[in-house]
């Protein structure tokens, strides 16, 4: 144990993962700008199949040569399946709903996977919850309602979808986590994007529409370049540093989807959307920076 702790030490750099985990952040409002764009003229389902097609086409290039065969290896199948299929619900939430509220939005509401996963992981892994972390998924959810704000027009069904999609993508976590255990990462990452672009290809040619432009299709093809780039750039973050001291610096997210949701839609969020974020990334904070 000592010398994979001085292994561990030689790693600790922790500027150079908060370098990456901010690359990751900057990535991800843009890819989620584009679906914006995208979900405009093209059929969500039609844009979710271009991002997870395009990720495992990314996913194969990467992985497939240096470690072959041995990436189709699952020691829990079943659970590579739930991990595929609640990524791919989580996306089809969330693609679904960004075209109907904005960027920032949409961001700020998805920060409460965090604490979804704090939740569901009691029944789920039977990890106890302590008082802290309950009152911070308390905390978190009223973050949301004050962004969503049930019985004014702000609400809608999109809120409630981009609720699910952070719910699912909690699940999503849970399972991923269960299976980190036995599986190589990659296959992890390959069965996620098999899955889903087999189950999306099914869907796909009953919603198609062909492209207007080659600008768009360079923008279908890109989803799984920005995503699959930012999740590396996020796996490689944790290897710099805790966990616990990266992730906070997730948040940074939301000063991306301001500035996206600006430049592309010309969005500005609201007081009850920066008002809802500050008690939803307090709450993330307060469990991510507690140990106990």
């Amino acid at each position: 144990m000592r010398g994979g702790a001085g292994a561990s030490e030689r790693q600790y750099r922790p500027w150079l993962g908060i370098l990456f985990m901010c690359i990751a952040c900057a990535l991800f409002p843009i890819m989620n700008g584009m679906v914006k764009l995208l979900t405009a003229t093209y059929p969500s389902e039609q844009v979710v199949w271009a991002r997870v097609a395009s990720h495992l086409v990314v996913v194969a290039i990467i992985f497939l040569p240096s470690r072959g065969l041995k990436m189709l290896r699952s020691h829990q199948p079943i659970s590579q399946v739930i991990c595929s299929m609640t990524l791919l619900a989580s996306t089809l939430f969330f693609f679904g709903a960004v075209k109907h509220v904005g960027v920032a939005e949409a961001i700020s509401i998805s920060f409460i996977a965090p604490l979804a996963v704090v939740f569901l992981a009691w029944p789920l892994l039977g990890e106890r919850i302590t008082a802290v972390r309950l009152l911070a998924v308390i905390v978190g959810f009223a973050g949301v309602l004050v962004v969503i704000r049930p019985g004014s027009s702000v609400f809608q069904w999109a809120s409630l979808m981009l609720v699910a999609s952070a719910i699912a993508y909690a699940i999503y976590q849970i399972y991923i986590r269960r299976v980190g255990a036995v599986d190589h990462p990659s296959t992890s990452v390959f069965y996620s994007a098999l899955g889903s672009t087999i189950v999306m290809s099914a869907v796909v040619p009953f919603v198609w529409v062909a492209p207007r432009s080659w600008g768009d299709v360079a923008m279908l093809a890109s989803l799984g370049l920005f995503g699959g780039i930012g999740h590396y750039c996020v796996a490689r973050a944790m290897t710099y540093a805790p966990a616990n001291f990266i992730a906070p610096f997730n948040y940074t997210q939301m000063i991306g989807s301001v500035i996206v949701g600006y430049l592309m839609f010309a969005e500005v969020p609201d007081y009850y959307t920066w008002l809802g974020t500050a008690l939803i990334v307090s709450a993330g904070l307060m469990v991510g920076l507690r140990r106990g």
